[in-house]
């Protein structure tokens, strides 16, 4: 609700309490941002001058005490991933790309910037909507070209002709070769994998082929990658171990948090000084060819619909 569209001045009551709704079309509105110079938003306009190491986000995870963690996500990442999205998608103005993930799951920021970043249009599924016929028809509907779906939202959808949707990614959760089989054909479809602590997305997958495995690829740009043993030595090709990320999309840590940041994020011996890795938790394997292949968690957290959970939080809230 505090996110509403309404008219200046205009207070609508919400469940949250009482919240000053701005309604984008109205009149008032309009002419008040036509009033405004076009040119565009400097350091002189902001309280202070904006740094690329900033917060541009914070998200909040399941956490194993009982208590979510905040994610604090720089705008350095974010342009990292941008530059990944722009290259490997091919999403022009003119583009209509799908708002479908929570704005509590960080795949609606890949949403977001995968549109808005290259001049496409956003356009946002509405509420209670999950998947199913529904999603499917307004994917035809709204001629959605780009859009990214957990595979389980993925699964219900029937395959009916969708002959705008050129472009699907996956990820948040396990991606199965008959999904792949069902959705590849005809169109460019990716798998990505990436923990909130990376910024959305650290390796990615495609275009996907039917009939092959499904990995979770190789790392985004500016990102890097290693599998190591419980003595934080590299394991060889084919071996399984934990995955470390590390690079520009690693975020900041834990909000107010330094003894869990300190736990998961930790001191990259492979990289320049003061350089970090965040440990995952997830378990993988180099394949032959490159790619990065799931195996796994190390621990008890589990994935649900993409979101993460820890089964430490429900025993907390039990007890």
């Amino acid at each position: 609700a505090a996110l509403g569209i309404a008219g200046p001045g205009t207070v609508v009551p919400t469940a949250a309490g009482r919240t000053d709704w701005v309604r984008l079309d109205d009149p008032r509105v309009l002419a008040s941002l036509d009033a405004m110079p076009d040119e565009p938003v400097t350091d002189a306009d902001r309280p202070r001058p904006l740094r690329v190491d900033d917060a541009a986000y914070l998200i909040y995870t399941s956490g194993s005490t009982g208590r979510p963690k905040g994610v604090v996500v720089t705008h350095l990442g974010g342009a990292a991933f941008v530059a990944e999205q722009r290259r490997r998608h091919g999403v022009r103005p003119g583009d209509r790309v799908l708002q479908f993930a929570s704005l509590s799951f960080d795949a609606s920021i890949l949403e977001l910037l995968l549109a808005l970043a290259s001049g496409a249009t956003a356009v946002v599924a509405p509420g209670g909507l999950y998947g199913g016929r529904e999603l499917a028809e307004l994917l035809r509907r709204e001629r959605i070209c780009h859009a990214f779906l957990t595979p389980a939202a993925l699964a219900s959808v029937p395959e009916d002709a969708l002959t705008d949707l050129r472009t699907v990614v996956v990820g948040g959760e396990a991606c199965t070769a008959d999904l792949v089989a069902r959705w590849a054909p005809g169109r460019s479809m990716f798998n990505a994998y990436g923990p909130t602590e990376s910024t959305i997305m650290a390796t990615v997958a495609g275009p996907l082929v039917p009939g092959a495995d499904v990995p979770i690829g190789t790392p985004i740009t500016g990102t890097h990658a290693v599998v190591l043993d419980r003595r934080l030595a590299p394991v060889p090709v084919g071996a399984t171990g934990e995955l470390y990320v590390g690079g520009v999309g690693v975020a900041r840590g834990y909000h107010r948090s330094p003894a869990r940041t300190a736990q998961r994020f930790v001191a990259d011996p492979f990289g320049a000084p003061g350089a970090r890795l965040y440990r995952t938790g997830d378990l993988a394997r180099w394949r032959a060819d490159g790619a990065l292949e799931y195996r796994g968690r190390a621990d008890h957290q589990i994935k649900i619909r993409g979101f993460r959970v820890e089964l430490g939080e429900i025993e907390a809230a039990l007890a």
